[in-house]
């Protein structure tokens, strides 16, 4: 039966001429056309292109509708944010502003008065007081420019060159420790220090101190926990023994002395020493015989540690980080050099190493005689490696253990402080560090 349908259907096309059916429709899977509808033409069949034309108008049409909502919606916003803003409150500025960066708070010091005058806001200081910058700055002089510092900002990894106008040209003028967003400076014989904000030119030159010459001194700097008016303290040991300590809040010297005979004398400084405070202490570390020398501002009483130094090691420097004293130091064996990372451990005074350079970075020490030079603050640290064809600039995150080096510093933009005075771009291909601070920018410390 149903053949005999079949032909019956042929034998009437062909009576009567009809077209041949039209041929099935493809089926395409949704994902090649996204989802689009086709319509069909009952009378002229499909047609791709009056489909696509149908989907450009339908598109076009949408678009006009979004872009007509989206001009109202913008009208509306601009008002919005108008009426928003002129009710903002004005203390909430000082807030967001305090935690800005330190470049990003001198560029918007041109928006209007208000903000220029911040530095002389009590509230403003105040906001500052409660935040403190994620890592320290480092401020540098070379032996390229004696006369002249460079600091460094780790967070935006930019150079900046700054001169202090009241510091005196015709001495040679180096910097010694720091305290908060303070540095303090001294002359070759330290009779005079002077202490300073880079960023804001805050300047005090310290009273005379007792006429004594010391060829070397450690210069130690920690904040003064006993005065009501908080200040600072700063402390000068010769290698004889003999001190002396400065106290900000009266301005003027307060303890000369010398050390107890518990301590071994004279003492022997490592070039380029540095001095750490950590829970109220300053340490010196000390050589021949080696350990630590500790200083407790507020009792005036001194402590020796004699401390092995790690095998193969030299150029130490001391760091604090957290509380926890650290030094970094370079390891040498036969042809090969690497920096290694200890910890101080109380139960036993010795050192444990807590952390290495990568290979692939001690590589390029190899075979070469390499000094190290080191600065560090609140668990960031600086390390500076010279030779006779190499000079080298790393920074070390103790926290994360993050080895990074420091970018070529003529690269960096300017940056412009409230006076005036430009922060310049460091432009010193060849970085030799004379001396150096780790320091925490401060907008509000004051000299």
């Amino acid at each position: 039966m149903f053949k005999h349908l079949i032909d019956q259907l042929h034998d009437l096309v062909d009576l009567h001429g009809f077209p041949p059916p039209p041929p099935p429709i493809p089926t395409v899977p949704p994902s090649l056309h996204h989802h689009r509808w086709c319509f069909l033409n009952l009378e002229n069949g499909l047609f791709e292109n009056d489909c696509d034309n149908i989907l450009m108008k339908a598109d076009k049409s949408r678009t006009t509708q979004k872009k007509q909502k989206q001009t109202e919606n913008d009208g509306s916003n601009e008002s919005l944010k108008e009426e928003i803003w002129k009710y903002f409150p004005e203390e909430l500025y000082e807030t967001v502003i305090a935690r800005l960066p330190i470049a990003t708070f001198f560029r918007f010091r041109s928006v209007c008065q208000n903000w220029n005058s911040l530095l002389k806001s009590k509230t403003f200081t105040l906001q500052c007081a409660q935040f403190i910058p994620p890592q320290p700055w480092f401020y540098l002089k070379t032996h390229e420019n004696i006369n002249s510092g460079a600091m460094y900002d780790p967070v935006f990894k930019k150079w900046h060159h700054v001169d202090i106008p009241k510091m005196p040209t015709n001495l040679m003028i180096l910097p010694a420790a720091s305290v908060g967003g303070l540095l303090c400076f001294h002359d070759d014989g330290h009779r005079k220090l002077y202490v300073c904000n880079p960023l804001t030119n805050s300047f005090k030159e310290l009273p005379a101190r007792s006429g004594k010459v010391w060829p070397r001194v450690a210069v130690g700097m920690i904040t003064n926990k006993q005065s009501n008016m908080g200040g600072y303290q700063i402390i000068l040991v010769a290698t004889n023994g003999e001190y002396e300590v400065y106290d900000s809040t009266i301005n003027r010297w307060t303890g000369v002395g010398s050390l107890p005979d518990c301590i071994n004398l004279p003492l022997s400084f490592y070039f380029r020493f540095q001095t750490v405070a950590a829970n109220g202490l300053m340490y010196i570390l000390r050589s021949d015989p080696h350990g630590i020398v500790s200083f407790d501002i507020d009792s005036r009483v001194w402590k020796q540690y004699l401390v092995p130094p790690p095998p193969h090691s030299r150029d130490h420097t001391l760091v604090e980080c957290g509380g926890k004293i650290m030094m970094v130091g370079l390891v040498t064996k036969n042809a090969a050099s690497c920096v290694s990372v200890w910890e101080l451990q109380k139960m036993t005074l010795l050192w444990k190493e807590v952390d290495r350079m990568p290979n692939v970075m001690c590589l390029e020490f190899y075979g070469k005689h390499v000094k190290l030079f080191c600065l560090g603050n609140s668990g960031l640290i600086m390390l500076s490696f010279e030779s006779e064809r190499m000079n080298r600039l790393v920074t070390y995150d103790v926290s994360n253990k993050e080895w990074l080096k420091v970018p070529e510093p003529f690269k960096s933009p300017e940056l412009r402080t409230d006076r005036g005075t430009a922060f310049q771009p460091f432009k010193s291909p060849q970085l030799r560090i004379a001396r150096g601070a780790a320091f925490h920018p401060s907008l509000t410390a004051t000299a």
